[in-house]
C-alpha cells in the first residue's frame, strides 16, 4: 500500500465522508452530493437485512440523494464518525474505513430513537481537486433501539 505524501491528500479523502454524514444532519443535499461521483454506489443492504427491511444498492448520486433525503425526511439525525483509516492508496483512487455512529430520532418523537455503530469501507477517487466516493459499503456492528424509526414497515 502506497499512503499519501501529501497531508492535503489524506484531509481530502477523509472529508468526502465528512460531506456524506454533515450533508444528513445538516439537511444540506447540495453538500451530501458533493461526496459522490455522478455513478457512484451506496450498500445500506445488510445493515436494512438486520433492520427487517430488503432494500437494493442505490447506484447514482441522484438516486442515493433522492433515497436518503425521503427516508430521512422527518427524522433528526447525527453521525460522528471516527477511527479514519486509509487502508489502500494509488494516487488517484483510495480506499477509506471508518466507523460511524449514526443517531436517528423522529422530529416529532425523540423518546424513540435507532442509534447504529457501523463500519463503512469507502472507494473514493480523485476527479479534478476533490475526492469522490465511488462505492460506500456499511455494515453494522450493532444497534439499539427501535428499527421502525428508520424503517416504519419493520418489526420492531
Amino acid at each position: 500500500m502506497h499512503t499519501p505524501t501529501a497531508v492535503s491528500d489524506r484531509i481530502d479523502i477523509i472529508d468526502a465522508l465528512y460531506r456524506f454524514a454533515a450533508g444528513q444532519d445538516l439537511n444540506d443535499r447540495a453538500l451530501f452530493e458533493s461526496a459522490f461521483t455522478a455513478d457512484a454506489k451506496l450498500d445500506f443492504s445488510g445493515p436494512a437485512k438486520r433492520l427487517g427491511a430488503v432494500i437494493p444498492v442505490f447506484e447514482g448520486r441522484q438516486a442515493i440523494a433522492d433515497t436518503i433525503f425521503a427516508a430521512l425526511r422527518d427524522l433528526d439525525t447525527t453521525h460522528t464518525v471516527t477511527n479514519q483509516r486509509i487502508t489502500a492508496y494509488h494516487g488517484e483512487h483510495a480506499t477509506l474505513f471508518a466507523l460511524v455512529e449514526a443517531q436517528h430520532l423522529p422530529r416529532s418523537d425523540h423518546s424513540r430513537h435507532l442509534l447504529l455503530k457501523n463500519i463503512y469501507v469507502v472507494e473514493l477517487s480523485k476527479q479534478g481537486d476533490q475526492w469522490l466516493i465511488e462505492h460506500l459499503k456499511i455494515d453494522t456492528v450493532w444497534l439499539t433501539g427501535d428499527p421502525a424509526v428508520l424503517f416504519p414497515a419493520s418489526n420492531s
